[in-house]
């Protein structure tokens, strides 16, 4: 490639991080990394009616936790700073004045009541939608029907007014897609967007613009949500005069809802139970936190790795692939076109997979947040030994608790009903007789405890078999866990008799 690529991933601060945004980071990033180039952040805030406090920090963790660094950012500043467009305010007037002297543009003196008008006057039922188009514009108050001397009187006058692109007719805007192919689109379906509003802040299809030119953006990945506006940008990147300098365009497919059934939203995960938020996102508004990813238990590795997988694949079949791995078989040209249904059981299975793939030590440090959340700081070399028991059971690190707690407490409760559907006297005794023997045991280890009940398996006419269920259950509290030898290894023998003579006491 000519010139030094150049990608950017250019979000609004108005809330969480959708994991559809995360991927498109995700595609940026790999495709900066792969060809030696820049990966910018840049927070799209023209729209201060929506921002969010909190929101941009917010945007910029969730990056530092998948590993997506930008090269250039708010945080860490650039060559082409400032980074947030609210701080660039000044520089987009002149752009969208040049449009206006060139005709590609016009004054709208629109009041809101004139704007209602038009649309009650030209809708054609109540579930019609009437736009500012190259009909209707004809009819309304702009420097396309107003004499000269008015629009200047009123430009002087200091009169409320945007900027609108005026949208040609009968043209056809082809747009190359890197996924896609050609796209073409009909000038005439496409309003008139506004591109500067009356406090002169850009809107988003004059900013991205004007700012990804000066940025020398080479390539802009976004979502497919936004072809509906592509064939604005590319009329902006021709009127300004800058189509020699146009990105590259990769409109990404939709990540849907798992039934295929249209795109993924917050509501969705709300209704089926699984997060679509990379992290925790508090709502100030609405005082409610939304659970994320990260919180829920995944490892970021497994996060990004399975986003890579919604919606390409290196064609080989192969499913695990490191960051590296992915920065160097990733190719923009194998992202698929058509939607990618979420598959949260699919998603877990990533994660449990990199769970067994990473060391002990690794995973107990990760683990430790979830233990802690109950109040509970296991010694290291306890934790270590439950993690190698209980690893290969556990799909989120969340589950290093579920799967674990009673390593590290005596259970609140355990299930006598399901001792007693096979209980006797005879396990009774078998069980008082054989605690009062642990009491000498004095090597404390999986293999010795187990060697131990032999004699008094004997003694009391019972195999094996007969008293493992209820001995777990004792420990335990219920039909689960790894070895039960091993969990009395781990609590060691003043908890294990307690926890045995707990029970009998109950039976």
């Amino acid at each position: 490639m000519d010139k030094r690529v150049r990608v950017r991933f250019a979000p609004s601060p108005t809330g969480g991080l959708h994991l559809g945004g995360v991927r498109t980071v995700l595609y940026n990033y790999l495709f900066a990394r792969q060809h030696n180039g820049d990966f910018i952040l840049r927070i799209e805030d023209t729209d201060q009616t929506r921002f969010v406090k909190g929101a941009e920090e917010y945007i910029y963790e969730c990056l530092l936790w998948c590993g997506l660094i930008p090269d250039e950012s708010t945080v860490k500043g650039g060559p082409f700073a400032p980074y947030r467009q609210s701080e660039r305010k000044a520089s987009y007037g002149a752009y969208a004045r040049q449009l206006v002297a060139s005709g590609h543009a016009y004054y709208a003196f629109d009041t809101p009541a004139d704007l209602e008008e038009m649309r009650s006057k030209h809708r054609v039922d109540e579930h019609s939608t009437v736009q500012y188009d190259r009909t209707t514009r004809k009819h309304m108050r702009n420097s396309l029907t107003l004499p000269v001397d008015e629009v200047k009187s009123l430009l002087e006058a200091g009169t409320p007014h945007v900027i609108r692109i005026k949208m040609p007719e009968n043209e056809t805007i082809v747009c190359h897609d890197m996924i896609r192919g050609e796209i073409h689109f009909d000038s005439n379906l496409v309003d008139d967007k506004v591109l500067l509003k009356a406090d002169g802040m850009p809107t988003y299809h004059l900013a991205v613009v004007v700012d990804d030119y000066l940025m020398k953006i080479t390539h802009a990945f976004r979502g497919e949500e936004w072809l509906p506006s592509a064939p604005v940008h590319l009329l902006l990147w021709d009127y300004l005069g800058w189509k020699e300098d146009m990105p590259k365009w990769a409109h990404l497919p939709l990540i849907l809802k798992p039934d295929g059934n249209g795109k993924l939203s917050k509501r969705d995960g709300d209704r089926l139970g699984f997060p679509v938020f990379a992290m925790n996102w508090y709502d100030p508004a609405k005082n409610e936190t939304t659970t994320g990813f990260r919180e829920l238990g995944f490892m970021p590795q497994a996060f990004v790795n399975m986003l890579a997988m919604l919606g390409w694949n290196d064609g080989t079949g192969q499913e695990i692939f490191s960051l590296d791995e992915l920065v160097q078989k990733f190719s923009i040209e194998r992202v698929h076109k058509g939607g990618a249904k979420f598959d949260f059981e699919k998603a877990k299975w990533f994660n449990n997979q990199y769970i067994q793939l990473t060391d002990n030590e690794t995973l107990a440090t990760l683990a430790l947040p979830y233990i802690q959340q109950h109040g509970i700081t296991p010694a290291p070399d306890v934790l270590l030994k439950v993690i190698a028991l209980i690893k290969d059971r556990c799909t989120l690190l969340s589950d290093f608790w579920a799967q674990g707690q009673f390593f590290f407490q005596t259970p609140e409760a355990i299930d006598l009903p399901a001792i007693k559907e096979k209980w006797n006297d005879n396990k009774k005794l078998f069980f008082a007789d054989w605690v009062t023997h642990l009491q000498q045991v004095t090597e404390w280890i999986d293999t010795t405890i187990e060697a131990s009940v032999t004699d008094y398996l004997t003694k009391y006419s019972l195999k094996k078999g007969d008293i493992m269920l209820p001995l777990r259950i004792m420990l335990v509290g219920g039909k689960f866990g790894p070895g039960v030898f091993h969990i009395a290894e781990i609590i060691g023998k003043e908890e294990t008799i307690k926890r045995i003579e707990t029970a009998l006491s109950s039976l």
